[in-house]
């Protein structure tokens, strides 16, 4: 549960090369590998690796995968210990298409981070990742003689982005397309930027080596190495950094291009709208499977609104949601408890649910089997979503779901927390928020970002003097929440900035019964958090400072939730405005924070309002 985003990445993007050798041998005695480059319009070559079963008495669906993690192994002698996205793809029969992306690793041309859709393409220099697959696939049509005449798109991450980005004027034989935990927008919600406030963590280790220029066609082993940090914590390293603008100064120059980006476009301006694909999701032709996984880290935003995009823009398309207890990638690779090999002790799952497998062999498969093999309908619901706390698939009609209500969860004086809104005349909690002591984002010293702190106990933080803590008595029935969660704060600050960072939280009893040597008593396991960089609270565009001591709202959407917090168990919301080093600092003060100074740091006194006037609250949507 603590491996590096990179390696997370590198594994969704193309089959986790270290799966038993059982595996690797069936592929190279069933299959034949061939490597070619092939031409774009424009004259750009992508190499790609093809795998085609040696049985040629039938034809087969063609199923692609589009990277920019490398389509290793290379070499049409090494074959890889799985193919994505399951062996039982590999057992019926696909013919698999890796593929380098334009610009990276062995393709030819120049590669542009999520590369801006163009639908008004005029001639054949005019190109996009749409363009790229469409290319393609015609050529695989052409080429390869035992394909059948359907084609499938895959990709989780950035490979999930290349997926949606196949959408737009697919190619006719495109049947079927699944964008899993698909990058979307990254400066609303997925990886290096929410709600406009930077993710620190995962900007800097990706881009220390993705970022890294490359000269010419290389292979990975001739890639970027990893960065070498000074110490193994990150609170540390991070802190030490001190102003934003230092990671140019001391460690990247003007070698890292996109760094360079994130560091000139600090607002949502026309750079990041460009890279937006969800306007482009329009007249989709080929049924979609969007995936995603309720404790993703970093693209559980660009799952629930690449679903979003589709259902509003495109009437009468099939269009489906899965959403699982996962973390990034989880769904992919394995059978899969849930969240690894902790997450059954920790959230208490049934460890006969083995929702990664079951989601293979029930949704995935038969997904692409129905519309690459004319097999039956597969019977897939509109939207299915499990629900943590109870541990259970839900079938839904659509998402969210119709049958919900929503109600408000009222702040109180004393750290309460009520559906019942509050009575007083003026009542709030203040506090100091320092950026020389931020509040960790996890307990614990760790080098690179936890996946496991998206359900991680959060008693660390309630104890801090710098978060404030609200919640209910115990309940007395089942709670279960479904579909989208909002902030709603009404607050003030000395400062002329902030961040606001809320977390739902499900507090279990204290005499709650261990499991092994986990002490699960009073555990305080987060279900949702996410962070508004204050100064959009009123727009990504233009960033409007605060005025200090006025009582300001600010709200903004959490992603959407499906949890049942059980009887006997409390809801507890969190509030606070560090969430270090997972988000960068904000100085508190209203400036270009990506060239801010060390003096323009500051602490600065918030106060968190709950009276009549002014009730801060968590709007939630509850199961009827």
């Amino acid at each position: 549960m603590k491996k590096s985003i990179i390696l997370i990445l590198l594994c969704c993007g193309l089959a986790a090369t270290a799966q038993p050798g059982d595996r690797e041998t069936y592929i190279r005695d069933h299959y034949t590998k061939m490597e070619r480059y092939i031409p774009m319009r424009d004259g750009a070559r992508l190499y790609t690796a093809i795998y085609v079963p040696r049985d040629q008495k039938r034809k087969y669906p063609i199923l692609i995968t589009r990277t920019p993690y490398s389509l290793k192994p290379y070499g049409e002698k090494e074959y890889p210990g799985g193919l994505v996205p399951s062996m039982l793809f590999v057992k019926e029969g696909y013919i698999f298409v890796y593929q380098d992306v334009r610009g990276r690793w062995m393709s030819e041309g120049n590669f542009v981070d999520i590369r801006p859709h163009n639908p008004e393409k005029k001639s054949k220099t005019d190109i996009d990742e749409s363009s790229d697959t469409w290319d393609t696939v015609e050529w695989l049509l052409k080429n390869i003689p035992s394909n059948n005449g359907k084609v499938g798109i895959y990709g989780i991450s950035y490979p999930g982005f290349y997926a949606s980005a196949s959408l737009p004027g697919a190619h006719p034989a495109v049947k079927a397309v699944s964008p899993q935990a698909p990058v979307t927008d990254w400066f609303i919600g997925d990886d290096f930027h929410h709600n406009g406030a930077f993710m620190m963590i995962d900007a800097f280790t990706f881009y220390s080596s993705f970022g890294v220029p490359r000269p010419k066609p290389i292979t990975p082993d001739q890639g970027p190495k990893p960065f070498q940090y000074y110490t193994q914590d990150n609170y540390k390293f991070y802190l030490e950094l001190e102003p934003l603008k230092n990671v140019k100064a001391r460690y990247f120059a003007d070698s890292v291009k996109f760094w360079n980006e994130l560091m000139t476009h600090g607002t949502y301006d026309a750079f990041w709208k460009a890279r937006n694909i969800r306007p482009h999701l329009v007249n989709i032709k080929p049924a979609t499977l969007v995936v995603g996984g309720l404790f993703d880290a970093e693209d559980c935003f660009g799952a629930l609104h690449t679903y979003e995009a589709l259902e509003k823009q495109n009437k009468g398309n099939i269009n489906t949601l899965v959403m699982g207890p996962w973390y990034h990638g989880g769904w992919s690779g394995g059978t899969g408890g849930w969240y690894g090999e902790s997450a059954e002790i920790f959230c208490d799952i049934k460890t006969d649910i083995y929702t990664s497998t079951w989601y293979q062999e029930n949704i995935e498969f038969p997904f692409f089997q129905q519309y690459l093999n004319d097999k039956p309908d597969a019977g897939i619901p509109e939207a299915m979503i499990f629900e943590t706390g109870s541990n259970k698939w839900r079938r839904y009609d659509k998402w969210p779901p119709e049958n919900r209500i929503q109600k408000n969860l009222f702040f109180q004086e004393d750290g309460a927390l009520s559906f019942t809104a509050p009575d007083k005349d003026l009542s709030y909690d203040e506090y100091v928020s320092d950026p020389g002591k931020p509040v960790p984002y996890d307990d614990g010293i760790h080098l690179q970002r936890t996946q496991g702190y998206m359900i991680s106990d959060q008693r660390f933080a309630s104890r801090r003097p710098d978060v404030m803590v609200y919640q209910t008595p115990e309940l007395t029935e089942d709670i279960t929440l479904a579909g989208p969660v909002i902030a709603d704060l009404l607050v003030s600050t000395s400062g002329t900035d902030a961040d606001y960072i809320v977390k739902l939280i499900d507090v279990y009893p204290d005499n709650y019964p261990d499991k092994g040597d986990i002490h699960l008593g009073g555990y305080q396991m987060m279900v949702r958090a996410e962070v508004m960089r204050g100064k959009f609270r009123n727009s990504y565009e233009n960033p409007e400072p605060f005025n200090p001591g006025t009582i300001t709202e600010v709200k903004y959407n959490l992603p959407d939730v499906s949890h049942c917090f059980r009887k006997g168990h409390r809801i507890m919301i969190q509030v606070q405005n560090s969430w270090f080093p997972l988000v960068d600092l904000n100085p508190q003060k209203f400036v270009d924070i990506y060239h801010a100074d060390k003096s323009d740091f500051q602490k600065a006194t918030h106060r968190i309002y709950h009276d009549k006037k002014n009730p801060s609250n968590v709007i939630v949507n509850i199961l009827k």
